[in-house]
């Protein structure tokens, strides 16, 4: 197990006059980002879809990354940071080796904010910046996608790591030169859950339940219920799996909440189980978490399925990124699409961290213009696949979208 040296005891030198004006920049900056952002809240504010949490990015001002557009740069070098050889990088999302048309050309496509530049980050400074770090991805296979994109690119720059689970984490590295550990934990739901078929009282047996699955809402899933004793920064998502009949068949096997272990009765729809799931959840790892750590939740990633669902022979064909008239007949909550719980589950999210100390990292907005990113039907998959992301790909704009808050926020200390 790799050792983590002591966050405080040191002695930091005497800050010079020059170093102070950079500092104060960043101070203040911050915090008018954080006026504005929880500003957002206000019960006149715009609807849950289009809040775009502001970051400092010019000295006049503050800019919203997550608010752009995409730009064809042949210029950038291909690939960016790391390559499809990074053996992390799971088989079915390295299009490059999957021979997907366009994969080289997806990492072309640079994301351009409004007034402002997203820099892409540095993997070297980012491994100085935050020597003696824990990092925890908690959530389902695209926080998994995430936490892959930042492992490549830390790795292709640091030789010496060590493999290894963390607080119980599905896989997690150490870069034992800068003592900063990445891990991911898995979790579907965020809370336990399992197959039910029947029980003692009979409660549910009388709205007419014979099976399904039970989702214990007070109870952490154990995959990552350390998690927060363990990681100085937490990134957490979940959504992909409530909005899921394949995986949760209302009929067949519905989900059947249980709270303080008796179910919740009348029996709850999956949504108003999300948000008793997102209370109990923000709760406890606030009460749990680290002194200073630093709490991101994750915005939902848009899936691109056109002409149905995964398992209705959806597809997602595009080869370059969507128009912004085609990106709102795609996921517009009016048109009630195959994509449509993407701001479903948004305004979920941003109803559930309201007043929390949870910074939201927005990913959504940027990600729904690229439909060409996809791995679709690279490397003969059975069915397409237009949930998860290439790699190299779009998850590295979410890393660069990440770290840029943690600069800030280190900025600040």
């Amino acid at each position: 197990m790799a050792t983590r040296a002591p966050h405080h005891g040191s002695k930091k030198p005497a800050l010079s006059n020059s170093s102070l004006a950079p500092r104060a920049l960043i101070t203040l900056l911050c915090a008018v980002t954080l006026y504005f952002f929880f500003s957002l809240f206000r019960k006149d504010a715009p609807p849950p879809s289009f809040f775009y949490p502001l970051v400092p990015a010019t000295a006049n001002g503050t800019c919203n990354y997550s608010d752009g557009r995409w730009i064809y740069d042949p210029s950038i070098r291909s690939p960016p940071r790391y390559d499809h050889t990074c053996k992390e990088i799971f088989e079915g999302w390295n299009c490059i080796a999957g021979n997907k048309s366009n994969a080289l050309d997806i990492i072309k496509w640079r994301w351009k904010p409004h007034g402002c530049d997203l820099p892409p980050f540095d993997p070297r400074r980012f491994l100085e910046q935050f020597r003696d770090t824990s990092i925890g991805f908690v959530g389902d296979s695209l926080n998994r996608n995430m936490f892959v994109s930042l492992f490549c690119a830390l790795r292709k720059v640091s030789a010496g790591v060590k493999k290894w689970r963390p607080a119980g984490a599905d896989r997690g590295f150490t870069f034992l030169k800068y003592n900063l550990t990445i891990a991911y934990h898995r979790t579907n739901l965020l809370a336990r859950y399992g197959r039910w078929s029947g029980g003692t009282s009979g409660i549910l047996e009388s709205f007419g339940y014979k099976d399904g699955y039970r989702i214990d809402v007070d109870i952490p899933d154990g995959t990552w219920v350390a998690a927060p004793h363990f990681h100085d920064i937490l990134i957490f998502n979940t959504g992909h799996w409530w909005w899921a009949p394949s995986k949760f068949d209302p009929l067949k096997t519905p989900m059947l909440f249980f709270e303080k272990g008796v179910p919740v009765t009348p029996p709850l729809p999956p949504d108003a189980g999300l948000d008793m799931v997102l209370r109990y959840m923000v709760s406890f790892v606030e009460k749990n978490a680290r002194k200073n750590a630093v709490l991101f939740f994750r915005t939902q990633s848009p899936r691109h399925f056109e002409g149905g669902d995964w398992d209705q022979g959806g597809s997602c064909p595009r080869l370059q990124p969507l128009a912004p008239k085609e990106v709102e007949q795609l996921f517009s909550i009016e048109s009630n699409g195959t994509n449509v719980e993407t701001r479903l589950v948004n305004g979920h999210l941003y109803k559930a961290l309201n007043g929390s100390k949870f910074r939201i990292l927005d990913i959504t907005r940027m990600s729904e213009f690229r439909a060409d990113a996809h791995p679709s039907a690279a490397g003969g998959k059975r069915h397409d696949d237009c949930m998860h992301w290439c790699l190299p790909g779009v998850t590295d704009t979410w890393n660069d979208l990440f770290i840029a808050h943690l600069s800030c926020i280190k900025g600040r200390h």
